[in-house]
Formats: C-alpha cells, structure tokens, sequence
C-alpha cells in the first residue's frame, strides 16, 4: 500500500499550546488551499478519490471541502493526534517544566494523566495501517504530526522511540508525506 497523507493547515492561535486532540478551528481560506493541493495530486496521479480524515476539524473541514467535489469522506477517530490528556490545550509555561521533563525521562510510557502514552498511539496507529494494508492499494488521508512521525517511524520498522530526542521534528502544515507498507 502507498499513502499519501498530508498534514493539516496551521490551526488558529494554535502557538505555544500543547496541541493534540483540542479542536481548533483553522483559517477557512487555508482549508480550502490544502483541499486544492489534494484534488490536483489525486487529479494529476490518476488517483480515486476517496480521502482519510480524523474527526477533528483540522482535517474533518478539509475532507468536507473534498467531500463537495466529488471524494468519498473516510472518518476514524484513530488518525487524531496525541491524546495529551489536561496538558491538551494548555499553554506550554502553565504545563511547566518539571512535568515536560517527567515526560522526556519517560517519553514511550508516559499517559498525560488521563490522556495516551506515545506507545498507545503507535498501537492506535498500527491498527489503522493493518485495515488499509490488507484492502488498499492507495490511500490518502490528512493527519496530524504526531500522527504522521509514529507512521513514518512504522515504515521505517523503528521502535516506540524511549527518548524524546529520537522522536522527529513536526512535518510542516499542508506538507505530503508518501510512505510504502507491504
């Protein structure tokens, strides 16, 4: 299976907020912008037009402007970001640094009380691929970075990174990732 998965536009007021799965509205202009992105690829690709979508807005308004124009909508709560828990939504000095520590001393367990640990999304994920690898030849989908880094790191068959330091900087906004799974 190839994906194609482009990560949302930038939220609004999302900087130096703790961003996982609050639902933040983003600019119905750049909404609009990445479902043109994703119409003239699938266009241009000769590619169906079914597209993969979480249920949070960032990337469920995207999947509805494409939904008008003819794609077939999929939704799954298990393409949303990082569950962060009461650190979601919170500005990152109110965390503060002693809990952003505890986290990067126990980056792949951590549960931001009452959220996921980075090992419960990589599960959650690895779910989501099994069901498209055995019925999909193609499939393209808008994510979130969190998201796209645990994909990228299972393709690549790398662990559930233990250290903060192995885990990779965010894809930018609208930026499309392609990965291969056999």
């Amino acid at each position: 299976m190839t994906l194609y998965i482009w990560r949302h536009p930038k939220p609004i007021a999302a900087d130096g907020i703790c961003l996982g799965q609050t639902d933040i509205a983003v600019d119905p202009r750049k909404l609009k912008r990445l479902a043109n992105q994703i119409q003239g690829f699938a266009r241009k690709h000769k590619l169906a037009k079914v597209i993969w979508v979480s249920t949070l807005q960032r990337s469920l308004k995207v999947g509805e402007i494409l939904a008008q124009r003819g794609f077939e909508i999929r939704q799954s709560d298990k393409l949303s970001e990082l569950d962060f828990g009461k650190w979601d939504g919170q500005a990152w000095p109110h965390i503060g640094k002693a809990k952003i520590d505890d986290w990067c001393n126990n980056f792949a367990e951590y549960n931001f009380e009452t959220g996921e640990s980075l090992t419960q999304l990589f599960v959650r994920v690895e779910e989501w691929l099994q069901l498209q690898v055995n019925q999909e030849k193609v499939v393209l989908a808008i994510g979130h970075a969190g998201w796209i880094n645990a994909v990228k790191m299972l393709a690549d068959h790398q662990p559930v990174p233990k250290l903060a330091s192995d885990w990779a900087a965010p894809v930018d906004y609208n930026e499309l990732s392609i990965l291969e799974f056999h």
